[in-house]
């Protein structure tokens, strides 16, 4: 492990928040430190793991691929590309008929900030508190909290910020409003989950002002909460989606989706991507979503989400330091009444991966594929923690 350490510390970039362990083996919800200690993986490489690490049919379909073809320019045609496109078209949100291939979900999200523009005509785009949409610099425009931004300014100009309030967001609209950017379910910001009404009210009031609405689904979408996009919950009908994260079990993948008639108003060459869209992505893309649907992970998420959520909630009735438990499916958040950097750390030690979210809450976004089992391990270690703590 020291020699690990000092050889990334050395050489590469030091921007992570990085525990002391050096992982090199998954399978399913467990990975394996390079010493052979097990830890259960609720991190879930920050959700993407949606499939479990290492699952055969998605190393299958990778491997095949490999060994087939590895990359594709937008400018030939594929047969992955093309398989993977009528797929995720065909599972997605009713309208959304055309899909951009990128490496990411802030790329994705570029590409939807780009499309909403040159559709519209017009260039602000509404985004709201606690938002998260990435690190590049039009998805680090859109997302809410100043500690990302302010070292970067100035940024690209044209977005407000709003609370989930719908005479808020009525007060910012303007004559140059393109569209309002929303994260169905609010992942970095602590899974913040709106109300019915509001989403009902937004797209009546998008509607009325001809404004259009981009779904940031790339940590809630792909069965995270028990439907394949966080959208159905609400009965949302966007207008551009963007989707990454579990989209390929952890393969590097990102897609914007669209309107038709949004997409024409592209010319050829005023978007692209060296990358995007590459078979080996693809294939990783098909593999994921075939499990889904043939494991029925959706059923089983909502299941296991349920289980995981109503027995955190049992903890918070033992100990006092736990605030609120919020979630919806497998996308569930812990707060706190303090900073959570003790506990995550305790965490680690007694082999359990979790995710911070500011200061005082953690989140759990683990393989889609967890068992009732694995959730018992979870919440033994956990309470092993709290009590140790408040102890």
């Amino acid at each position: 492990m020291i020699d690990i350490k000092e050889i990334e510390d050395k050489y590469i970039a030091n921007i992570y928040h990085k525990r002391p362990i050096a992982i090199n083996k998954g399978k399913g919800i467990k990975l394996w430190d390079i010493d052979g200690k097990e830890y259960l993986d609720c991190m879930g490489g920050w959700g993407v793991s949606s499939v479990g690490h290492s699952h055969p049919d998605l190393v299958q379909a990778i491997t095949n691929q490999a060994q087939t073809l590895i990359t594709c320019t937008g400018t030939l045609y594929n047969p992955v590309r093309a398989k993977l496109g009528e797929k995720l078209c065909s599972i997605s949100p009713k309208g959304l008929n055309q899909v951009f291939f990128t490496n990411s979900g802030a790329e994705a999200i570029e590409c939807a900030i780009k499309l909403a523009r040159k559709y519209t005509g017009k260039s602000e785009i509404i985004a709201f508190k606690k938002a998260f949409h990435g690190r590049t610099f039009g998805a680090l425009s859109a997302t809410w909290k100043p500690k990302y931004k302010k070292p970067f300014e100035p940024l690209v100009p044209g977005f407000k910020h709003v609370g989930q309030n719908i005479d808020e967001i009525s007060q910012n609209i303007g004559p140059n409003t393109a569209a309002i950017l929303i994260e169905p379910i609010q992942g970095e910001g602590g899974v913040i989950i709106p109300k019915l009404d509001f989403i009902n009210s937004l797209q009546e009031l998008c509607k009325k002002n001809n404004i259009l609405i981009i779904a940031d689904e790339i940590q809630a979408g792909m069965a995270r909460t028990g439907k394949m996009f966080s959208s159905e919950h609400f009965n949302l009908f966007p207008d551009i989606m963007c989707v990454a994260k579990g989209l390929a079990g952890g393969f590097p993948i990102g897609a914007t989706l669209a309107k038709n008639e949004i997409w024409e108003s592209l010319n050829k060459g005023e978007h692209g991507s060296t990358f995007g869209g590459n078979p080996l992505a693809c294939a990783a893309g098909i593999a994921t979503i075939n499990i889904i649907e043939k494991e029925k992970i959706i059923d089983n998420v909502k299941i296991k989400g349920n289980y995981f959520i109503e027995e955190l909630k049992k903890l918070q009735t033992k100990y006092n330091s736990i605030r609120e438990i919020r979630g919806v499916g497998l996308m569930i958040a812990m707060e706190f009444r303090f900073p959570t950097k003790d506990i995550i750390l305790n965490a680690v030690e007694k082999g359990l991966l979790v995710l911070p979210t500011g200061i005082n809450v953690i989140r759990f976004l683990p393989p889609l594929t967890i068992t009732k089992k694995e959730i018992d391990q979870v919440l033994n270690i956990l309470e092993t923690v709290l009590h140790d703590l408040e102890q």
